[in-house]
């Protein structure tokens, strides 16, 4: 059961009258971006009791001497932990906790735990994404049935959200730069702790968010973003490469995919890279659609805004980012060291997906959390086809100054079965995100795919 729901704005209430294949606002109501609400359509206001407080346009300059391609230093090194909950104390605290993250707390009773801290609303964007998420507001529409889009560039498409899929297509498409480069990796510990890193170099190309973006020039090309990985280690894994085209009216033409292996030497086409095909190299803790916490067409399920509600969410994940950490003092049995994590409350958006009649997914019903300020899906809990909790996601984010955007630095699947998780985006011991690079159409090509294999 979803607790402690509320109903925060007027986007639900303009539900009720507006037609799902219209999703745009009036004028009047975009107006309220940057006023009472804030430019991404998050309430600007605290909360009554003042645990959360008004958004102030986050965090707008880097710390003291930070540079671009360092690690994002902790802006708030001051900070205490306010309390901790735990296995022994969770219950006082369910109203603020999502059904899986209080199966976490049952899993693991003696060493689960959720250091909660001051919170603090960091989420910004450079304001011409502000700019064009207003504009977005009363012109985005949805086309065929959800499972694309049209009149929107730039900025978050429905900062006002009347449909729950609306809400998701905010999450895929939040600003996070033009380009980006990770380098690092994932692991997936076993019940004891041992684990191997499969190391990746990706970078992303996102045609949507180009600050020359333009609906029409998207319509045109029908191409959202690109992406491209390698895996770069264990060497038996090594040169195995992923290339996706993500389109914008996934219908009129669906994700593209290719993979190149290095046993075969050859890149082939891979339609199956899509929905609950196991994700890259994960033992199976993840789906494809998984990635980011949710990406690709959304049009196997039904989608449900359920309203807002407050929530303890990890947040200004500094600590857990910082390259004096080692992967050996993440990766501890059961889950991440919770001594490295930090958690506050704040307002998300719950968003529930249930599977449609005669489509198959390994999840018959999943219930995203979504951060009011950024459009970041904090949490996902997922069931199986029984009706039972199976999987738990939690986002680990932050602000990244550079660009600026609020993203994650660690996504952790856990798998509750198996007793398992996978840890995606560890870069402590290598490069930080490099959001400086504006990669060229060729590097997005099977034939680049092929070049990048077998390097």
């Amino acid at each position: 059961m979803i607790k402690n729901l509320v109903v925060t704005t007027t986007a639900l209430a303009l539900a009720l009258s507006v037609s799902f294949a219209h999703a745009k606002v009036s004028q009047e109501q975009a107006a309220k971006l940057g006023n009472e609400l804030t430019p991404l359509g998050g309430e600007k206001a605290g909360n009554a009791d003042g645990s959360i407080p008004a958004w102030n346009g986050g965090i707008t300059t880097p710390p003291e001497g930070y540079e671009p391609g360092d690690f994002h230093p902790d802006p708030f090194p001051g900070d205490k932990v306010l309390f901790t909950i735990s296995g022994k104390n969770y219950k006082e605290y369910a109203d603020f906790l999502s059904a899986g993250q209080i199966k976490l707390f049952e899993t693991y009773p003696d060493t689960y735990e959720m250091p909660i801290y001051e919170t603090r609303r960091t989420a910004s964007n450079p304001q011409y994404v502000y700019d064009a998420a207003k504009a977005n507001a009363s012109r985005a529409e949805l086309v065929q049935g959800g499972n694309g889009i049209k009149n929107a560039a730039v900025g978050v498409p429905f900062p006002i959200p009347q449909t729950g899929v609306e809400a998701i297509w905010n999450h895929i498409l939040r600003f996070r730069g033009e380009g980006i480069k990770r380098y690092g990796g994932q692991a997936a510990p076993t019940a004891s702790g041992d684990y191997t890193v499969i190391g990746f170099d990706e970078i992303l190309l996102v045609e949507y968010a180009k600050r020359d973006a333009t609906p029409e020039k998207l319509l045109e090309n029908n191409m959202l973003m690109k992406f491209k990985q390698k895996i770069t280690s264990p060497a038996r894994l090594a040169g195995t490469a992923l290339l996706v085209h993500e389109t914008m009216d996934q219908v009129r033409e669906p994700r593209q995919a290719w993979t190149y292996n290095t046993g075969q030497r050859r890149v082939r086409r891979a339609p199956n890279i899509a929905y609950d095909a196991p994700g890259t190299a994960s033992d199976g803790l993840r789906t494809t659609d998984d990635f980011d916490m949710f990406n690709g067409a959304p049009d196997r399920y039904n989608w449900e805004l359920k309203g807002k509600k407050e929530m303890y969410v990890a947040y200004n994940s500094y600590a857990l980012h910082s390259d004096k950490v080692k992967y050996e003092e993440i990766l501890t049995p059961g889950h991440i060291n919770p001594d490295l994590t930090r958690y506050e409350k704040h307002r998300v958006w719950v968003v529930e997906a249930t599977l449609k009649e005669g489509f198959r997914h390994v999840y018959s019903k999943r219930v995203f959390f979504i951060d009011e300020d950024s459009w970041q899906v904090q949490v996902v809990d997922m069931y199986d086809n029984r009706g039972d909790l199976y999987k738990v996601a939690v986002a680990h984010g932050l602000n990244f100054y550079d660009v600026p955007a609020h993203w994650s630095t660690l996504d952790v699947y856990h798998d509750l079965n198996s007793r398992r998780y996978l840890a995606l985006g560890l870069d402590n011991e290598d490069k930080v995100y490099d959001f400086s690079v504006r990669p060229r159409e060729k590097e997005f090509t099977a034939q680049a795919l092929r070049r990048e294999g077998i390097r």
